[in-house]
């Protein structure tokens, strides 16, 4: 997980596009009481939301989020402390998203952190998933971020709109408008019909064609609000 040592060790530079970024704090992330804190509580809390703070989470989470031996002590014991109860865990998301709202990227390393931490039992639950999902939005990432991230980590789920056409979540518009054409030519009803097939068989082709027509709308509206915003 060089990434994460890159932002919560002492690293040696600041998070990519915050070089010149005068708003964000100085210094380096890992320095920062604030950001050491914050993703602390924020790793130990998500160990406790499966009802069970186990040993080998702290490990995954001492794994990824290296410390300099003097804080390592202090660290422990706020994990041990924060763990105790899911409660409040917006507040610190809330809080590092107000101190690096200018740091997306930062942020984002904290989410790949989080789903590390999340997955070190071999699986990751429904309910870690949920506060993964919060956390996310307290951030201020869109849904189409946190599902990308999910992806990353977790593959594409079921109901994933880039899993139903077959494409990756960068894919470009042009791409993903060529999937769904190529998808609806296979499944369209008219096709079962043609064949002769029973009434069951267009019903579930319809049923098919009217999920990939929903999955393209869904990726074309959630690309479109994430460019209003970003030119907000």
């Amino acid at each position: 997980m060089s990434f994460w040592r890159n932002i919560a060790g002492l690293a040696v530079r600041r998070p990519d596009g915050c070089e010149d970024c005068d708003e964000c704090p100085p210094g380096l992330p890992g320095e920062d009481p604030t950001f050491t804190t914050a993703v602390t509580a924020l790793g130990a809390k998500l160990a406790k939301v499966d009802g069970r703070a186990s040993v080998g989470e702290f490990d995954a989470f001492a794994e990824v989020f290296q410390t300099d031996a003097a804080s390592e002590r202090n660290i422990h014991r706020l994990y041990d402390l924060a763990r105790q109860t899911t409660r409040g865990y917006e507040s610190y998301a809330t809080r590092l998203a107000k101190r690096y709202r200018n740091c997306p990227t930062l942020l984002e390393d904290v989410l790949d952190g989080l789903f590390h931490i999340a997955g070190s039992d071999g699986a990751v639950t429904h309910d870690e998933l949920s506060y993964l999902e919060s956390v996310s939005s307290l951030f201020g990432f869109s849904p189409l971020v946190f599902r990308r991230l999910r992806a990353t980590h977790l593959g594409l789920g079921a109901d994933d709109p880039y899993g139903v056409l077959g494409v990756a979540h960068d894919a470009p518009d042009d791409a993903v408008r060529s999937a769904w054409k190529g998808a609806l030519v296979v499944s369209h009803p008219d096709r079962a019909r043609a064949r002769g097939l029973p009434s069951e068989f267009i019903e579930v082709a319809e049923a098919k064609a009217a999920s990939i027509n929903a999955a393209f709308d869904t990726i074309m509206r959630e690309r479109r609000e994430l460019a209003l915003e970003g030119a907000a």
